[in-house]
């Protein structure tokens, strides 16, 4: 989860009571994904008949995802081609491209060897639908708060058992990048580098639900921290070397600690000044 402000300083933790720490055993690094091939997919498509008919593709395509007849990498017959199989026009299935594309579930390439490729990671759909019940009110801040703290120890816990030493010199990269902005007063790059440390610590899990989860909650956290007041910066970063320190050591019980303390002081600060700025826009709107 991101940490894009953070509270006073405060001394370091007392490490969390316990005999001999808990080690994860290291596992080998996992083999990267190959990019993916491209195959023009020969599933065919039922004509629509109604009054909406960009809604009735959508579903169309969605149903052979669902029967994996559409798969990751597969990509699309043309503009054409498709408006032949729909029986509509080559502009209501521009519109059902484009909305599968603001969902992530798919990739418009360029070229001659492009066209519209189903994508492997729709973790952009979690996103917009979770920010826009964010934005609607259906989930609180609280509940915001509350799923981080969750979320981002169980990343923790994954992460020291299954991250490569490359993917923690990476963390650490991002960590250096963040000190340099907040040296150089450099708000909007902290704020950046804050969030992507999360995403980062996500991937070093190796759970693909649990990415999506957290870049889905990453963005939502963005979305609200920038209508609360920003607190100090001198406790996030030697927090985060601490948490690097025990993630190389695999020490899962100091780090899972360390997360969870951090992401409980900052639930608590976040609600409290939610809850200042909401009391001052409710004595604005009475006056």
């Amino acid at each position: 989860m991101p940490s894009v402000s953070c509270p006073p300083e405060l001394p370091p933790p007392a490490a969390p009571a316990r005999g001999r720490p808990v080690r994860a055993a290291k596992a080998p690094t996992r083999p990267r994904a190959a990019p993916l091939a491209v195959a023009t997919v020969k599933a065919r498509f039922r004509p629509v008949s109604g009054a909406q008919p960009a809604g009735e593709i959508l579903e169309q395509v969605r149903a052979k995802l669902r029967s994996q007849e559409l798969r990751a990498g597969d990509r699309l017959p043309t503009e054409r081609e498709l408006s032949a199989q729909f029986g509509v026009s080559r502009n209501s299935v521009r519109q059902a491209l484009r909305s599968l594309q603001e969902q992530g579930l798919l990739e418009i390439r360029k070229g001659p060897t492009g066209g519209a490729v189903i994508c492997g990671n729709g973790a952009l759909s979690v996103e917009t639908v979770l920010s826009d019940l964010f934005s609607l009110g259906t989930i609180r801040p609280q509940d915001l708060t509350e799923v981080r703290v969750l979320v981002g120890t169980e990343v923790v816990r994954l992460a020291c058992a299954r991250a490569s030493d490359a993917e923690f010199d990476g963390l650490e990269a991002n960590i250096a990048a963040a000190e340099d902005a907040v040296r150089q007063d450099d708000l909007a790059r902290r704020t950046a580098l804050n969030l992507e440390f999360h995403k980062l610590l996500a991937r070093m899990s190796g759970n693909a639900l649990l990415v999506a989860v957290t870049d889905a909650v990453t963005g939502i956290t963005g979305q609200f921290v920038s209508g609360i007041e920003r607190t100090p910066n001198r406790y996030v970063m030697p927090f985060r070397r601490r948490l690097l320190r025990y993630l190389r050591a695999r020490d899962v019980d100091a780090a899972t600690h360390e997360m969870r303390r951090h992401l409980q002081q900052q639930e608590v600060l976040y609600l409290k000044a939610h809850a200042r700025v909401q009391a001052a826009r409710q004595a604005k709107e009475n006056t």
